[in-house]
């Protein structure tokens, strides 16, 4: 009979190797523990190397993908340090966001919808997109990186169920309300926002239509300062508007938690995050990961928020019903 060969003894002083698992075990738990600090304390985050906090800050949702890699990991490994220290950045992610996932539609009857769409300056099909926003059902609607050779294109198609509308620079708005006291914005040397009040059947409402410039992800880091200028210049208009109703929307390149938008954001509610199905994401339109098209609300209530299907545009259009 062979004999099996015992194992070989470890040297007095010095501990059994650990098992590749248990290191493995280690290093998830500590990518859980990051990702459970950094939900809550995102603004604890440096801004002054390349922008960290606001490149973490636009992508703060998917640190529920960290949650779930982790588990996986635990779950192939058998790692129980693993799968015991996804429950921490779980819990805080569910917290934060479950209830996103399921409509929280404030309920009762709506007086307006509005939907806000970056109608991508190289869309093939402007009619199209201009017939699909119609046909949403919306007295106001906020177009955004509008160019002169389709602007034509978009009155034409809107005129017949949208009698009002004003373009200034980029961006535009069509109304089923006559609009007044139409006023052009400017937010950086080259880039303008509007500034109308549209006469509903229950008041004025002041409405904003605004697209920021774009930001970009380079080797050097999150390159925010046009948009962050722009911000700040739309935040010194909306600080002297006037009181009362007031509506924000347009394709902001960042989103709400993003804290260089706080100057902008902060004065209003977002209508998604108070009854939105979902969390929202409008960009990009093949597999949208970001919010950055946004519908804030000043003295109105909102009721729904949604995202439409998508157009011939890069981003969705999205969508909320309002009670005034």
């Amino acid at each position: 009979m062979t004999k099996t060969a015992p194992p070989a003894a470890v040297p007095r002083g010095r501990r059994a190797p650990r098992p590749a698992s248990g290191r493995r075990g280690r290093v998830v738990a500590a990518f859980c523990v990051l990702a459970a600090l950094v939900m809550p304390l995102h603004r604890w985050l440096p801004n002054r190397v390349a922008n960290l906090g606001s490149l973490v800050e636009t992508f703060l949702p998917w640190t529920g993908a960290v949650v779930l890699v982790a588990a996986a990991v635990g779950l192939v490994r058998r790692s129980r340090v693993a799968l015991i220290a996804v429950l921490l950045p779980a819990l805080i992610w569910a917290a934060l966001y479950g209830p996103a996932l399921a409509d929280r539609g404030a309920g009762g009857t709506a007086d307006l919808t509005v939907v806000t769409h970056n109608v991508d300056d190289a869309n093939p099909d402007p009619v199209g997109t201009a017939r699909a926003l119609a046909a949403s059902g919306a007295q106001l609607i906020a177009l955004e990186e509008l160019v002169p050779p389709t602007v034509r294109q978009y009155e034409q198609t809107l005129a017949g169920t949208h009698p009002y509308h004003v373009v200034e620079g980029t961006v535009g708005l069509w109304s089923t309300f006559p609009l007044r006291d139409t006023a052009r914005v400017p937010v950086t040397s080259w880039r303008v926002a509007l500034r109308a009040t549209a006469e509903t059947p229950k008041g004025p409402l002041t409405v904003y239509v605004a697209h920021l410039p774009s930001v970009r992800v380079r080797p050097s880091g999150f390159t925010t300062g046009n948009r962050n200028e722009a911000a700040g210049r739309l935040a010194a208009e909306l600080a002297t508007a006037p009181a009362g109703r007031t509506l924000l929307v347009g394709d902001f390149n960042g989103t709400t938690d993003d804290r260089a938008l706080a100057p902008v954001v902060d004065r209003f509610r977002s209508a998604h995050e108070a009854p939105g199905a979902g969390l929202g994401f409008s960009w990009p339109a093949g597999f949208p990961f970001a919010r950055i098209d946004q519908i804030l609300v000043r003295g109105l209530t909102p009721v729904s928020a949604w995202t439409l299907p998508a157009t011939a545009s890069d981003h969705l259009p999205v969508a909320a019903s309002l009670r005034l």
